[in-house]
């Protein structure tokens, strides 16, 4: 008696339970019908609101744009180019600096301290508007900086080094390669530009002083390598010249393994450092190449900058834009002032 009653009991408990669950499940659909219909109800004021004021924002659009389009056709055009940029030995904050450097001679129309900096005349140095640096981001660039951080730390470090961790503390000067891009009123004065960028970064005492050291030791990593890969192929020689005697011999008890007993022999772990000191060779000439330089150039600036066209850069979009907020606006402190008079009354 006593066991149908517990079982009784553990089959009301599991009902419950399903009743418990059956009620969450409703509650989540329930909250998840509220907020499309708040977005819908959102969508139908939206609607209501633009069809009873069209003709208010269609005028204001056509007001600014038509002010926005007489200041468009009286600017100058500006021109763009761009310098693509490498920095190694940690140097890209150096370069934002930079950067950053000309940007506020600009604001400032400090032409004097422009024209000392590039060498080019203070006419030249006027047309010069904007300075803008920026990474070109790249997800590899990421993943193969945290990849770099953990094989270069301990075990217990790297477990407790998460990759969102790492990606929190990855910013815009850890990217590899970066972007200087120039706007001007003429077109044909880049190319007396990038030769100060680069030497603002390349003539530092300090990162001249890493790169030497640097190269130093990839020098010396590459030369001890390739005596290791001709000592290794020396040893291969020898050990395939008793290999041929000792089979010629037909002799057992030999101390080479000729039947294959071991899991590896001695001619594939040589095989093996052979073929991990060639792509440590590799990896080497690798970093020789990009660590040449303090800074690699990917692009130099244009000789002929592009003109810099679209709606972003339209004063007769923007102000067109500007007049429908503008309107909108108004409207709505219009209708709040309304809300405030009836809810005194």
């Amino acid at each position: 008696m006593s066991k149908e009653n517990k079982k009784q009991e553990e089959e009301i408990e599991l009902g419950s339970l399903f009743v418990i669950i059956g009620r969450g499940f409703s509650n989540l659909f329930n909250f998840i019908a509220t907020i499309f219909k708040g977005i819908y109800h959102l969508l139908i004021l939206l609607l209501l609101f633009i069809k009873a004021n069209i003709i208010k924002l269609v005028i204001a659009a056509v007001i600014g744009g038509v002010i926005g389009t007489v200041f468009e056709l009286k600017k100058e055009p500006t021109f763009g180019a761009d310098l693509k940029l490498q920095p190694n030995f940690k140097s890209s904050r150096q370069l934002y600096q930079n950067v950053n450097y000309y940007n506020d001679l600009v604001k400032q129309n400090d032409t004097t301290s422009l024209s000392k900096a590039f060498g080019i005349s203070t006419e030249i140095a006027a047309t010069l508007k904007r300075f803008q640096i920026y990474p070109i981001k790249n997800g590899n660039d990421l993943l193969t900086s945290y990849d770099d951080l953990i094989l270069s730390v301990d075990t217990l470090t790297a477990k407790s080094y998460s990759f969102t961790d790492f990606k929190n503390t990855f910013t815009d000067y850890d990217y590899k390669i970066h972007n200087v891009h120039v706007i001007a009123t003429k077109n044909n004065v880049f190319s007396k530009l990038d030769e100060a960028i680069i030497s603002s970064v390349v003539n530092n005492k300090f990162y001249n002083k890493v790169k030497r050291l640097t190269n130093e030791n990839l020098n010396r990593t590459d030369s001890l390598l390739r005596q290791n890969l001709t000592q290794i192929d020396s040893l291969r020689k020898v050990y395939m010249t008793v290999l041929i005697e000792e089979a010629k011999k037909n002799q057992t008890g030999t101390s080479i393994d000729l039947g294959g007993t071991k899991a590896t022999t001695k001619e594939l772990e040589l095989f093996e450092t052979n073929r991990k000191i060639n792509k440590d060779l590799k990896e080497i000439s690798k970093d020789k190449s990009e660590k040449s330089e303090v800074l690699n150039v990917i692009s130099n600036f244009q000789p002929i900058g592009y003109e810099i066209k679209g709606l972003n850069n339209n004063f007769g979009a923007q102000m067109g834009l500007f007049g429908i907020a503008l309107m909108v606006l108004f409207l709505l402190l219009k209708q709040l002032n309304n809300y405030l008079n009836n809810y005194k009354k």
